[in-house]
């Protein structure tokens, strides 16, 4: 249930990316209010009317999942977040799988599915959505550098799939299409595996003084000359406002009842959610 339930969700989000950035059906519509979306901080007008590979926005979807108490005793499942733009957080499962193992051996006894497959099942969705006409792809993790949070996910998903781990410096565009520096010369990058925000992705098309990216980055993206995982603008997939209308999208886009029930939320945009909320404020 739990699979077929994540399936539909991140099919219907990526669904939802798409339109907006295309045809607008769901705001004609009138499922979610214009505002919403197109006033959004995470609206990139930059992807509009831009095709990426396969339709597929978010080919790396982290969501997030919480387990509540019932008086049967069995519990259910809510989502509590989607995480569509940069998810982190899976290198941690990795070492925390091999430390369990370590440490508590018999608990392998039962059967629990392995994770050690997982850089993998990664590497091989980034080379499958690398540009048309590219055999052999050559992937990279782009990183903010050591100083971030999550830089030791980075090396070692980078190294776990045998990739180039590179910041912006590394990278240079030239003709639309997008090279790394290496020790026998420039080597054209196919497939980048982006670990930093849209903000500092391409100082030329998003914040003008950002060190951490690559100039003309999303010119070679739009060019279709570059493939960047997860697309730049798939915030507005996971920004918490749209959240509450997620299944409003999986009715609209698959005509199908969300499988997996959000948190119970109130939008305060509506009268009745509002002075429920006011009145339960403690």
């Amino acid at each position: 249930r739990l699979e077929r339930g994540l399936i539909q969700r991140v099919t219907a989000l990526n669904r939802f990316i798409e339109d907006v950035y295309q045809r607008q059906e769901i705001i004609k519509a009138g499922v979610i209010p214009a505002d919403q979306i197109l006033g959004n901080a995470q609206f990139r007008a930059e992807m509009v009317g831009l095709t990426v590979p396969g339709g597929v926005y978010s080919q790396i979807s982290g969501i997030d999942m919480v387990r509540a108490a019932t008086p049967q005793g069995d519990g259910q499942y809510y989502v509590l977040e989607d995480n569509l733009r940069v998810p982190s957080g899976v290198s941690y499962m990795l070492e925390n799988r091999k430390m369990m193992m370590r440490l508590f051996p018999e608990l392998f006894t039962l059967a629990i599915a392995p994770v050690a497959h997982y850089p993998d099942m990664l590497l091989n969705t980034l080379r499958s959505v690398a540009p048309k006409g590219v055999a052999e792809p050559t992937v990279v993790l782009l990183t903010p550098g050591m100083y971030n949070s999550a830089y030791f996910e980075h090396a070692f998903l980078a190294q776990q799939m045998g990739v180039q781990l590179v910041e912006g410096v590394d990278l240079f565009t030239r003709n639309d299409a997008v090279f790394m520096r290496t020790t026998q010369g420039p080597k054209r990058v196919d497939v980048i595996y982006r670990r930093i925000d849209d903000d500092y992705l391409d100082p030329q098309a998003f914040r003008r003084h950002s060190d951490l990216g690559c100039a003309g980055l999303m010119a070679a993206y739009r060019a279709g000359k570059v493939t960047i995982c997860n697309a730049p603008g798939t915030g507005i997939g996971d920004d918490k406002s749209i959240y509450p209308y997620v299944p409003e999208m999986i009715r609209f886009y698959l005509g199908e009842q969300a499988l997996l029930e959000n948190v119970p939320t109130y939008l305060c945009r509506k009268d009745e959610d509002l002075q429920y909320t006011l009145a339960h404020m403690h």
